[in-house]
């Protein structure tokens, strides 16, 4: 059973920026394996600790997908999307 995913308008900025096919089709898998299992990523403390955290690899490069979660109602925000480099350092701003 999926649960509901919408986008935030970073997360959307972001994803229509991306011009690569094959990051694209990476991208969309770890999207579908959020929205099937919410539990895959890893949570954040401190700061983050609201945010969920999926990792996948494109052409050798590590991405990371963040996203939040509402378990009552089955539903999951897709935060941001980036390279690790600064991606909790922007996430943060």
């Amino acid at each position: 059973m999926t649960w509901e995913v919408r986008q935030t308008r970073r997360f959307a900025r972001t994803y229509k920026k991306l011009t690569n096919a094959t990051l694209l089709a990476d991208t969309d898998a770890a999207v579908m394996a959020v929205a099937s299992n919410p539990d895959v990523g890893e949570r954040k403390k401190g700061d983050l600790a609201q945010l969920w955290v999926h990792k996948f690899r494109s052409q050798g490069q590590l991405y990371l997908l963040g996203y939040t979660r509402e378990d009552e109602v089955r539903l999951v925000y897709l935060e941001a999307l980036g390279p690790h480099e600064n991606f909790y350092r922007d996430l943060k701003r």
